[in-house]
């Protein structure tokens, strides 16, 4: 069982009353089962701090000292991937906060929850210390991630601390899922206690179960989908449960229904299964378009974007099947953020998590079927064949974003491999996901710097399983967030992190030929601004100065398979690893341009 209680030991000390304000926080992330905090130091929670190390003796929660505000929410959020519980995250004042951001706007997106602890002040002006609190001090902190995260507050005194945190826990674990935010002030955490403070029955404080569709609702389901032709399943956002993965399953079995699912999201459904239909991917493929334009039942399983996959079928809000569209998402919407998506026109609206559902028609149409299901076991057009094993190349020959994933494939060797992230250039019909931790989705919000924290922090919830987390990252989006290596290094949690090295911010290329090409000026011109070369960065030696052994670059087909097998290996011994590959930039789907929809290039595979 790995332990890293060994790390960062403080000494002991008899004096471990709680007997400053300070130590009230630090108290309630032990009580609601914190088991981890991520943090970037900063003065404004010096009281804070030193209530977790002295206090509670830097146990439950355990610190993880992170380089950057942003790798501490990335790991926060990559842990919250794996196991559908927060573990806390610490910034420091405005400025940690300001640098944090993209980190909680990405969990916001992919409704991970996260308890952020911050602070601010001392906010009674005669406490700040000159120039640097006043700075470090803002009125209504919380304003700046407001739009973006399920809640937030600054309590004003210990018992105000202890209600805030209750509310706080149970807002971030209550569907949809999110980061909160609790600002404490500088001043009060430095306040010695007057008095004991009442911390009430944790058990009086849960959080409530999810509801359940009326009767009505899941007949009316249960009867369009058994009554259909051709039912199309989407998998959006979904637990990650065995016992939920193996409904999905039963479900579509039950009813012979096709599978679509999307690689934005965590593994959904068997991509081996013979209903399942093309790869996970990004945008909507042909195999997908097809299926969908001869449905006559969809059911939208909290499908991120679903008026997007209408859009791009051509049909928009004139969509000819019967759409179900099955998601607690709304609850979250608001006139900040356009991560709610275009508005698909839906003949019946579920507002139930998609598991709590899928649960109640499984149970529904299995009794009006008798429990004989009308899926005949055949493969349906567009099921995906075997894993690709093998490169189909000569040794010397050079890499394609998709020999990575081969490689991968042909050294799993019944390893469990968690993917934590993939690139923009992944092949996804060369590997299937058969678990619902094969795969952990993408970030969120769409930017850049957060793969190496995620991978980190899915690996720190993986510690005590038997299985191997594995990033495929871009070297741009890498070098963004590269430095929360540092952490996996010295906290010597196993992942490895995988670079598909084209040199280049390609996604900005392909954009840039496509605007070159609308305005008829030369596309050969698209590198400028955006190659990441002349001179290479040395990605290995980058990780080695962080205490993460390396290898690379590797650059031919002959090499990579035994690397990852070798990098794989210390992975398994218990340290992270980090291998440098040189790809030949392109992508295996073509990506979507803005305006017209059309699909760009792309030059390989």
């Amino acid at each position: 069982m790995a332990d890293l209680s060994k790390f960062d030991r403080p000494v002991v000390t008899d004096n471990q009353q709680m007997e400053w304000t300070s130590d009230v926080p630090a108290e309630m992330l032990r009580r609601l089962g914190i088991k981890y905090i991520s943090l970037n130091p900063g003065a404004s929670y010096r009281g804070f701090h030193d209530s977790m190390v002295n206090y509670l003796g830097n146990s439950d929660p355990q610190m993880l000292l992170c380089l950057h505000e942003d790798h501490a929410l990335s790991i926060a959020h990559g842990y919250a991937s794996v196991t559908e519980q927060p573990m806390a995250a610490a910034v420091h004042s405005n400025v940690g906060l300001l640098h944090g951001l993209m980190g909680v706007f990405n969990a916001w997106c992919d409704r991970a929850p996260i308890l952020l602890m911050g602070a601010t002040g001392p906010v009674d002006a005669p406490l700040r210390r000159p120039w640097i609190d006043w700075i470090h001090t803002a009125k209504d902190q919380g304003a700046l991630l407001r739009n973006f995260t399920k809640w937030d507050d600054e309590p004003r005194s210990a018992e105000a601390t202890v209600e805030s945190m209750l509310r706080a826990n149970m807002i971030a674990r209550t569907a949809p899922k999110g980061p909160v935010y609790v600002c404490l002030d500088a001043g009060l955490q430095e306040e010695k206690l007057t008095g004991p403070v009442t911390i009430p029955d944790m058990d009086r404080f849960k959080v409530a179960e999810s509801p359940r569709a009326s009767e009505k609702v899941v007949n009316e389901a249960a009867d369009a989908l058994i009554n259909a032709k051709s039912p199309v399943l989407m998998m959006g956002r979904v637990s990650r449960s065995e016992s939920d993965w193996d409904n999905r399953v039963k479900l579509a079995e039950m009813l012979g229904a096709r599978v679509i699912t999307d690689i934005k999201n965590c593994a959904a459904f068997p991509t081996n299964h013979g209903l399942h239909v093309g790869p996970p991917s990004n945008w909507i493929r042909d195999e997908s378009k097809d299926l969908l334009e001869i449905a006559d039942v969809i059911v939208g399983f909290d499908w991120i974007d679903l008026a997007g996959v209408f859009k791009a079928l051509g049909v928009g809000f004139k969509h000819k099947a019967k759409v179900i569209n099955c998601t607690v998402d709304q609850y979250v919407h608001n006139g900040w953020s356009m991560d709610y998506f275009g508005l698909a026109a839906t003949d019946l609206m579920v507002l139930v998590e998609p598991d709590v559902f899928i649960g109640q028609l499984l149970e529904a149409v299995t009794k009006k079927l008798d429990g004989k299901q009308k899926w005949d076991g055949e493969r349906v057009p567009g099921a995906l064949g075997p894993e690709v094993t093998v490169i189909d190349k000569e040794a010397g020959d050079t890499l394609w974003p998709r020999d990575i994933a081969i490689a991968l494939n042909g050294v799993k060797k019944g390893r469990k491999i968690t993917l934590t992230r993939v690139n923009l250039g992944w092949a996804g019909e060369t590997y299937h996901f058969t678990h619902p931790l094969d795969f952990l989705g993408n970030d969120g919000g769409g930017g850049l710097g957060s793969g190496a924290g995620n991978a980190i922090g899915a690996g720190l919830a993986l510690l005590d399983s038997d299985r191997i987390p594995v990033a495929v990252l871009g070297d741009g989006d890498f070098m963004q967030g590269g430095t929360a290596l540092w952490t996996a290094a010295h906290y010597s949690i196993p992942v490895l992190i995988i670079i598909a090295n084209n040199r280049s911010n390609f996604n900005d290329e392909v954009h840039q030929e496509a605007v070159a090409i609308e305005r008829n000026r030369p596309k050969e011109n698209r590198w400028i601004g955006q190659r990441i070369d002349d001179p290479p960065i040395d990605l290995a030696a980058f990780a080695k100065s962080q205490g993460v052994d390396s290898a690379g670059p590797i650059e031919t087909a002959g090499e990579l398979p035994a690397a990852i097998e070798a990098a794989l290996k210390v992975v398994e011994s218990g340290k992270p690893f980090f291998l440098d590959v040189r790809v030949v930039p392109g992508y295996s789907t073509p990506m979507v341009t803005r305006a017209s929809g059309e699909a760009s290039t792309g030059t390989a595979s």
